[in-house]
């Protein structure tokens, strides 16, 4: 049998680029049956529009950030520290890569972002060099609440902390990261270009029953095999794009499920993530268990890979690419 050490080291790699996802229970889920489609496209990068006119003037404000805490912030914050690979995407977003004095050592988009100074690992920031930086606003995600966040709030830091259970509260952050920046209307603008996009893939399938949408597995690793459930920006994604999340309705956050749940259930489609591996790898391992030839997933064709993991598993504005990507999958096949 093979160890749970290196899937467990992925996926807490995983939660360091997914907010709302929290550490799996090493429990399989084993449930009753249920009852009953990529052309890659580049990435297209976002262009932040015009700064904000006299944004220093509209400080000192006060916020309400994802763990539903007041933040003030006193002055336009001109020394951004992020603690996470999506929220330095959203700052890149909104053009604000000018204020950014450090990010973590998983930040790696855009390009531009691997040289800024790192301060962080997974859950471990440099804290003497972030007092050394004299950064004067902090966004970090939940996961850093319980031990990050008391630490740095014990040396004086603005903290903004970001949480993400659906493509709302994604775009909710892109917004609450423009107003304490002082780039309200960039952010505005942003949200609004997003909005348009995930519209056009909801509509494609806003008239088909829940009851004849494909049933959807998502898998972030196969050995055991890895997925998320309900609660989560990747649930809401697989929903948005027309399918059904089978564990959606079972547990939130991710878990590892059993092979009968998932022949119980019978994937019409699986999408595989890759999670910092090889996307083609897993998916052919799936292909190859015995216990997967009777799902319609497999007998059908319809195993695909996300072209790259980063656009469905980091909860910022490429989270969009990731929906119109899982839409063209579910739909059209390809």
């Amino acid at each position: 049998m093979k160890t749970l050490v290196v899937p467990v080291i992925l996926i807490t790699l995983f939660l360091m680029c997914c907010a709302a996802p929290a550490q799996p229970s090493a429990t399989p889920i084993t449930a009753p049956a249920a009852t009953p489609p990529a052309t890659v496209q580049p990435e297209k990068p976002l262009q932040p529009a015009i700064e904000d006119a006299d944004a220093a003037g509209a400080f000192p404000i006060t916020v309400t950030d994802g763990l539903s805490r007041k933040v003030t912030i006193k002055t336009l914050p001109r020394k951004i520290v992020s603690l996470a690979p999506s929220n330095t995407e959203i700052l890149f977003a909104l053009g604000l890569d000018d204020r950014i004095i450090g990010v973590t050592d998983y930040c790696n988009y855009p390009e531009q972002a691997r040289v800024k100074p790192h301060v962080a690992g997974y859950m471990t920031p440099d804290l003497e060099r972030l007092v050394t930086l004299s950064s004067d606003l902090v966004l970090a995600e939940s996961i850093h609440e319980k031990t990050v966040l008391p630490a740095l709030e014990s040396r004086g830091f603005t903290v903004i902390m970001l949480q993400s259970h659906s493509i709302e509260e994604i775009l909710g952050n892109i917004k609450l990261v423009g107003t304490v920046a002082g780039k309200g209307k960039n952010a505005d603008k942003l949200v609004a270009d997003l909005s348009g996009r995930i519209s056009s893939v909801v509509e494609r399938t806003r008239s088909v029953p829940q009851s004849k949408r494909p049933r959807v597995l998502y898998v972030i690793w196969n050995e055991p095999v890895w997925t998320m459930g309900g609660n989560t920006y990747t649930d809401d994604v697989i929903s948005k794009a027309g399918g059904r999340n089978i564990f959606s309705a079972d547990f939130e956050k991710s878990r590892v499920v059993s092979p009968e749940s998932i022949v119980s259930r019978n994937p019409q489609v699986v999408i595989v993530s890759g999670m910092g591996t090889s996307g083609d790898t897993i998916a052919q391992n799936l292909r190859q268990q015995p216990w997967m030839q009777t799902t319609d997933a497999v007998r059908q064709g319809r195993v695909y890979v996300i072209s790259n993991s980063d656009i469905i598993e980091r909860p910022g504005p490429r989270i969009v690419q990731g929906l119109e990507e899982v839409g063209r999958l579910l739909q059209d096949g390809k």
